[in-house]
């Protein structure tokens, strides 16, 4: 890598010179924000896209822009994928595997934040099973379609920081329910999930990381007041090192820059079954609070394969 990316690095920067013509990926949570940005950027530099969203309609109208954008050879087209019911993932999974056409990239981007506690469709808290199970049967149905050299980028968060997963009550059937704990345990298992991926296939020359991409005004943050966020930053910058910046908002470019960095510049070797966040490979941390780095058990490869095994169980299905 020639070129040093950082926090406040754009889409279009780090695809600067970047010939993706011929390259096929595939974006969950195209109809706003992060997804549309990212899929956006990739087809302005030749990629065809596959724009997985919930809403076909909304989506249709946010991504005017990405076919208005597309260089020679780049694309969009949209599948339906409601992440909060298996049903809909297998139709979406069986279409792409129908299709037979290989991926080069699968950007897992979309998901819900701190939302008020509910059920999927399936009976799974809402965070971990739209944000976990959803992608987790979603890519292993169709992973067959990843071809030697691609690569799988899940969206974690800093947010991942707030809690492990708890594999022995995923759905807050024996303790009260916390929303940013809940969404914690959703973001670790995005992390998890890569790096057991990461793990079972690399042999083949396919390899999984996460991603955080930092703080960004979306509608991910709808269910949070504006007093919840000011507290929110207010944490963040008490537990920022002596000496750094005060938090401040990323733009949608700046936020999407590590989702493609990671997706399309990175090293495979360096990033597979990591955690990057601005651009770079995270460092490993235990001190408290949300400001910077990877917390150990996220990374925990016994953990992973737990999760592995507890997703199958919730899904009812065994992904080899």
């Amino acid at each position: 890598m020639s070129n040093v990316f950082g926090a406040t690095s754009t889409t279009d920067e780090v695809l600067q010179g970047v010939n993706l013509s011929g390259k096929r990926v595939l974006v969950t949570g195209v109809s706003a924000g992060l997804g549309v940005e990212t899929a956006r950027v990739l087809a302005a530099h030749g990629a065809q896209v596959v724009g997985a969203a919930r809403d076909l309609s909304k989506a249709q109208a946010a991504t005017q822009q990405v076919r208005a954008q597309a260089a020679s050879g780049g694309s969009l087209d949209l599948v339906q994928l409601d992440l909060a019911s298996l049903d809909s993932v297998r139709r979406c999974a069986d279409g792409l595997l129908a299709a037979s056409q290989s991926f080069d990239l699968i950007i897992a981007n979309a998901g819900v934040m701190a939302c008020p506690k509910g059920k999927t469709v399936d009976g799974f808290e809402t965070q971990f099973g739209t944000n976990h199970l959803g992608h987790f049967v979603l890519v292993n149905r169709i992973a067959s379609l990843l071809k030697a050299g691609s690569r799988l980028v899940n969206l974690s968060s800093a947010g991942h920081r707030y809690a492990d997963v708890n594999l022995e009550d995923p759905n807050f059937e024996h303790a009260p329910y916390d929303a940013f704990i809940a969404y914690g345990r959703s973001k670790t298992a995005n992390v998890l999930f890569a790096v057991e991926f990461d793990r079972r296939h690399k042999a083949r020359g396919v390899r999984a990381t996460a991603v955080h991409p930092g703080g960004i005004r979306t509608e991910l943050s709808r269910h949070l007041t504006p007093e919840v966020l000011e507290k929110l930053i207010a944490e963040i910058n008490a537990t920022q090192p002596k000496g750094a910046a005060p938090f401040s908002y990323k733009s949608i470019p700046q936020g999407a820059a590590t989702s493609v960095w990671a997706a399309c510049v990175a090293d495979a070797e360096a990033i597979g079954g990591r955690y990057c966040e601005d651009c770079h490979v995270a460092e490993v941390v235990s001190t408290p609070g949300l400001s910077g780095g990877v917390r150990p058990y996220a990374l925990d490869p016994q953990r992973a394969q737990a999760l592995w095994q507890k997703s199958e169980e919730m899904v009812g299905e065994r992904f080899n």
